[in-house]
């Protein structure tokens, strides 16, 4: 782990599911968690980008936000996300990010999030404790 590494972490979170990862990734990487809404203004080396998915895909907030990313100031992003189907982020965010000239790790962090009565109370403590893991992992490399 290197320590002058500058994080970030990203997320949009309609029912909270993703937010709770967020924070829980910022409290291991040592860094605040922000919404989407927020823009990237200064040098990030790993930037942690939380999503859900939708029916539709990935919510237009989190497809504005990559748009506005520049691709000068963020090393790589990791992704991260929930739903309450198998379904997974990253391809989508994956796809979006090289179009912007910015690469994406190849790990990515995926649970089931609550959604009506679907994976209650998820994500779990299990699931904040494996995305701490993942996080701690992701600084090693």
């Amino acid at each position: 782990m290197n320590t002058n590494t500058i994080y970030g972490v990203y997320y949009f979170s309609k029912s909270g599911n993703t937010k709770k990862l967020a924070v829980k990734i910022a409290d291991t990487v040592g860094c605040m968690a922000k919404t989407v809404n927020e823009k990237v203004t200064d040098r990030i080396d790993v930037l942690y980008l939380g999503a859900s998915v939708y029916w539709a895909g990935i919510d237009p907030r989190v497809k504005d936000f990559i748009h506005g990313l520049d691709a000068s100031k963020v090393g790589k992003v990791v992704i991260f996300s929930t739903s309450a189907l198998a379904e997974r982020a990253k391809p989508e965010i994956k796809k979006l990010l090289e179009q912007r000239g910015i690469a994406a790790a190849e790990k990515d962090f995926y649970c089931r999030g609550e959604f009506l009565l679907l994976h209650k109370g998820r994500p779990d403590e299990k699931d904040l404790s494996d995305v701490a893991a993942f996080a701690k992992m992701m600084m090693e490399e």
